[in-house]
């Protein structure tokens, strides 16, 4: 990584631990580490990729400890778990619930975060005219992103 990515990790990383707080919660450094973690990826991250790259600085890192930091991110809207890949991708819109929707390539496997409302509400309003009261809408699409496309 080098300095201004190193930077821009800082500073996302410094705004988290500030989202956190205003909650009267607490970023600690290893939750702060495997967010750091999470950032620094190019692509998504399963619990146990993460704990590979978390035992280069702590040795003892267990599964529940690596789960734990991913539980809070998760509950502080800090990360989202991709349920395709069960993976994690920080959040673009950190610190707020929103909706999303993920563009998963097959060929690459990047992962891109998209937040687009109108198709959010059309899926809401769908499951409302069933009776269905949505809470949150995630929606992971899967396909080739432009870098891999070639056409026919």
């Amino acid at each position: 990584m080098n300095a201004t990515q190193h930077r821009a990790v800082d500073a996302q990383l410094d705004k988290a631990a500030a989202v956190c707080a205003g909650r009267g919660a607490q970023l600690t450094p290893l939750r702060r580490h495997v967010l750091g973690l999470i950032l620094d990826a190019d692509a998504p991250l399963t619990a146990y990729q993460l704990l590979d790259r978390l035992r280069a600085a702590r040795k003892g890192a267990a599964p529940a400890t690596i789960y734990r930091a991913l539980d809070f991110l998760l509950a502080q809207r800090l990360i989202h778990k991709v349920e395709r890949l069960n993976a994690f991708v920080a959040c673009a819109e950190s610190g707020h619930e929103h909706p999303a929707q993920f563009l998963i390539c097959r060929q690459c496997g990047a992962v891109t975060e998209i937040e687009d409302r109108v198709a959010a509400s059309a899926l809401e309003h769908a499951a409302e005219r069933e009776g269905f009261h949505p809470r949150m809408t995630v929606v992971e699409i899967e396909g080739t992103c432009a870098a891999c496309f070639q056409p026919a």
